[in-house]
């Protein structure tokens, strides 16, 4: 059975000895280049994502109670005259 001790020695390893070939200035550039054109297509954070959803949900629970609150007091109320 591996050690994962061992399995973090080696990937360091390697990683290390990909640094210094040229592999390594290919991965450095591509990371930059990924990371241009990320902040060119104005993505949000996850975190971002998970706050607007939960103000989504709480938006749509009281649009929905006000709906519903609506449906009610005009069920109670006649129509004004002129009104249909």
């Amino acid at each position: 059975m591996l050690n994962p001790k061992m399995l973090d020695e080696m990937s360091a390893r390697v990683s290390s000895l990909l640094a210094a070939t040229p592999a390594g200035d290919i991965e450095k550039n591509l990371r930059a280049t990924l990371a241009g054109l990320f902040a060119k297509l104005d993505l949000v954070t996850r975190e971002e994502f998970d706050v607007q959803r939960e103000v989504l949900t709480r938006t749509r629970a009281k649009l929905e109670a006000l709906e519903t609150r609506v449906a009610e007091l005009e069920t109670r109320s006649p129509p004004a005259p002129g009104r249909t």
